[in-house]
């Protein structure tokens, strides 16, 4: 199994210490998240709530409500997740960026400046990534 095909280690530990601690979740919203996590994050909430026959605004209430965050949020999660692997793997920012979903470089970087303080350069080579070999065992064994 290559990094690519491993499922999102960061969003995926959140979201399930969640679903441990809590009453069980509705078939609907554990759908939701099962989708976005296959999907890399590339799923838009409008999508997500159709395939459940909900609206939009009633599987964010409920996604939250029962998992702690929003559907739209997750997905940032899970597809930042899936970059940030792919940039510890050393692979190019730009098709790190294509990779993962997003439209260019710009849109990464935001997203990485976002969630870490950092550029998408300075996370690929960041300590933390090169520790943790449970998340990131593909760069673990090579820093």
């Amino acid at each position: 199994m290559n990094a690519h095909d491993r499922e999102p280690a960061i969003a995926a530990d959140l979201v399930g210490r969640r679903l441990d601690t809590r009453t069980p979740v509705a078939p609907e919203v554990a759908f939701a998240w099962r989708r976005t996590r296959t999907s890399q994050g590339r799923t838009r909430v409008e999508g997500l709530a159709d395939e459940v026959g909900w609206s939009r605004k009633r599987l964010s209430a409920r996604f939250r409500s029962q998992l702690g965050i929003t559907p739209k949020r997750a997905a940032r999660l899970v597809r930042f997740d899936h970059a940030a692997r792919l940039l510890a793997a050393g692979h190019a920012v730009a098709g790190v960026a294509a990779e993962s979903g997003y439209a260019d470089q710009s849109p990464l970087h935001r997203e990485v400046r976002s969630f870490t303080g950092l550029t998408p350069t300075a996370i690929a080579t960041a300590p933390w990534l090169a520790i943790d070999d449970i998340a990131w065992p593909a760069s673990s064994a090579s820093r």
